[in-house]
């Protein structure tokens, strides 16, 4: 599932990217949970939970149907 996610995590990148952010994979448990940290822009923005929860983790469930949950570190 790993591969799976880091691909989706590929086609998700770029629109962080455009406004100075960016997303990294930490891990990717059993249970499908995926842990990511949030880089650049995207660290000390206050919309980040916004984005992690309506951008990142809504694309990672349609494009990873095992991922259950979508959790931030910093």
């Amino acid at each position: 599932m790993r591969e799976d996610v880091e691909k989706a995590l590929e086609e998700i990148r770029p629109h962080l990217q455009a406004d100075g952010g960016d997303v990294e994979l930490v891990d990717v448990n059993a249970e499908g949970v995926v842990t990511v940290r949030l880089t650049g822009h995207c660290a000390g923005c206050p919309m980040a939970q916004m984005t992690l929860q309506n951008g990142i983790a809504r694309r990672l469930k349609e494009l990873v149907p095992d991922v259950k949950e979508v959790e931030a570190v910093k």
